[in-house]
């Protein structure tokens, strides 16, 4: 069968969120389960390809690739959905216990699971993302129990068969015209039982600790830039692999520069006599010790921008540094001495336009405009 779109699968928009999409899925995995259409092929079809919808869009990883490259893009880092059944549940089993309060009939023994993800935030200045730096974190995650290796149990002691379950992890009972099956209450699907717990993680076979961390921050990260440390998450469950450490970056407001992708942008203020004569005026930049020099052009108007190439901040892929761009702020003075106001009002004469006789010109315009 050919492959449909995974949101035309489970009906949903492409804005939809994983709420959304859970309940979509549950509604579908309860219509075509198949306990509940023995022996209908196209049912079978349907709850496998809801499945494979669902396993992709529940996973925001496999969502985005799915999203920018398709199908083909997901087969090529080695996802092509679900063998059978039996990968099904595997995959599900909790799953389907939460949406219907049991598993499958299919269940045995929990598989492999990954531990969870952990994130953590970390703030840099503006400076220290243009270089990057050694960043040393502590943060706090379960780890293995050392004293009992994570079995929970004392040493010398071993789990013990569940008598609850004989040690498949499940029971069976009926349930109208099928036969269902779900986690075990007393081992909670593990299958065995913990008699004599170990003293040092009562009987969890986790601890929390605190874990240090030195962290490589790579120049050039921006607001919400994420570094993915592979394994640094919580250990995985009955064998499963740890889970990764997502540090998410947040930088620090600057005194002078904002940020707008790989440039910066700064407001430099100047007297109104450098707008108009022109000047060369002096700007600190990140990275360089000395200020550089920067030409005002005759002329310039408040809120003119000023392009620097070069001086901006790295490409965090390339490490090619973007462009500076000064905002010019012209500033008027509040205060005159008579020096001053006199060289202004003999520059008013040159204008043909003498500040009285603009003056009476304005008041006749604007009586004009109210009569």
């Amino acid at each position: 069968m050919e492959k449909r779109d995974y949101y035309e699968v489970l009906g949903v928009s492409k804005n939809a969120g994983d709420e959304e999409i859970k309940k979509a899925y549950r509604k579908l995995a309860l219509k075509f389960h198949p306990d509940r259409n023995p022996g209908d092929a196209r049912a079978e079809e349907h709850f496998k390809e809801a499945a494979e919808a669902y396993e992709v869009l529940r996973d925001h990883e496999k969502r985005q690739i799915y999203e920018r490259f398709g199908h083909a893009g997901l087969e090529g880092r080695g996802f092509t959905g679900f063998s059978g059944f039996e990968d099904i549940f595997s995959n599900f089993g909790d799953i389907f216990e939460d949406f219907f309060g049991f598993g499958s009939r299919r269940g045995g023994r929990p598989r492999p699971r990954q531990g969870n993800s952990l994130r953590y935030d970390l703030e840099l200045t503006l400076e220290e993302a243009f270089t990057g730096k050694e960043a040393d974190i502590a943060f706090p995650r379960l780890e293995t129990c050392s004293d009992c290796n994570g079995t929970g149990s004392s040493e010398g002691s071993q789990p013990q068969v569940c008598p609850t379950c004989q040690g498949r992890g499940q029971i069976i009972r009926s349930q109208g015209f099928f036969q269902v099956s779900s986690t075990c209450p007393n081992c909670r699907g593990q299958g065995r039982v913990i008699t004599d717990p170990c003293s040092k993680c009562a009987g969890a076979g986790r601890l929390q600790i605190k874990k240090e961390l030195s962290v490589r921050i790579p120049a050039g990260v921006d607001n919400g830039s994420q570094l993915r440390l592979r394994g640094e998450g919580e250990p995985g469950e009955y064998g499963g692999p740890p889970g990764d450490l997502f540090v998410v970056v947040h930088l620090k407001p600057h005194p002078l520069f904002s940020r707008d992708g790989n440039n910066l942008v700064a407001e430099i203020p100047i007297s109104f006599v450098q707008a108009a004569l022109g000047d060369e005026i002096s700007t600190p930049v990140l990275g360089e010790e000395e200020e550089i020099d920067v030409a005002i052009p005759s002329g310039t108007q408040s809120g003119d921008v000023i392009r620097v190439p070069g001086q901006g901040m790295p490409s965090l892929r390339t490490q090619r540094r973007g462009d500076l761009y000064i905002k010019v702020r012209v500033q008027i003075p509040k205060k005159l001495n008579a020096r001053q106001r006199e060289l202004l009002e003999a520059f008013a004469e040159t204008e043909n336009r003498p500040l009285q006789a603009r003056k009476k010109k304005g008041k006749a315009f604007w009586q004009k405009m109210m009569s």
